[in-house]
């Protein structure tokens, strides 16, 4: 069954859906990654309907391998079909690893309205949960230093700031590593 996650509505924004990634988002991703700005960012940009296949056909390998989960951010529309956001991936999950990591993107028409904290931090809740029994306490937000709206999406998310880390390929320059660790478990005291 696939997973279909909720960003609960706010005062002044819709719920957002989370569910990983299909066919019917290809002319959407090809759409959103038009934008220089987001190009600025990725390492590897959809330019066409052949790399945006490969995006999702790569997406559905990662859930199938359950080792990367790449959502799809939904945000509805009146009178229209839901519109794609942004996405937030967890990757790097395997068990008996404490550690993974999450990335994410925002569409520039949806950029500057609490999109991307509001999905991370979906994302965030339903990695601890899903994958406490395998080990899984730390998740690591990693961006270029001067990524400016990527730092202030860690920090309204709570992923503190750890070390600046030096440049390595793709990313020409150095990034930033803020990390978020798992909710400590209660203990219930002996009756």
């Amino acid at each position: 069954m696939p997973v279909l996650l909720r960003a609960p509505a706010t005062a002044h924004r819709p719920e957002l859906a989370l569910r990983p990634w299909c066919d019917a988002d290809i002319a959407e991703l090809i759409e959103v990654y038009r934008d220089p700005e987001l190009r600025r960012w990725v390492s590897h940009p959809v330019d066409d309907v052949d790399g945006a296949r490969r995006w999702v056909t790569r997406s559905r390998q990662g859930w199938a391998a359950g080792s990367r989960f790449s959502f799809a951010v939904l945000e509805p529309q009146p009178a229209a079909a839901d519109r794609l956001v942004a996405t937030v991936v967890l990757k790097n999950v395997l068990p008996g690893r404490e550690h993974a990591e999450v990335g994410y993107w925002t569409a520039a028409w949806a950029r500057g309205r609490g999109v991307a904290p509001r999905a991370v931090e979906t994302v965030t809740g339903w990695a601890f949960a899903r994958f406490a029994a395998t080990g899984l306490t730390c998740l690591e937000l990693l961006h270029q230093v001067d990524n400016l709206a990527s730092c202030r999406v860690a920090e309204k998310t709570g992923y503190l700031f750890q070390e600046v880390l030096p440049a390595r390929a793709p990313f020409p320059r150095d990034g930033h590593r803020h990390v978020r660790r798992a909710p400590a478990i209660p203990r219930h005291a002996p009756a």
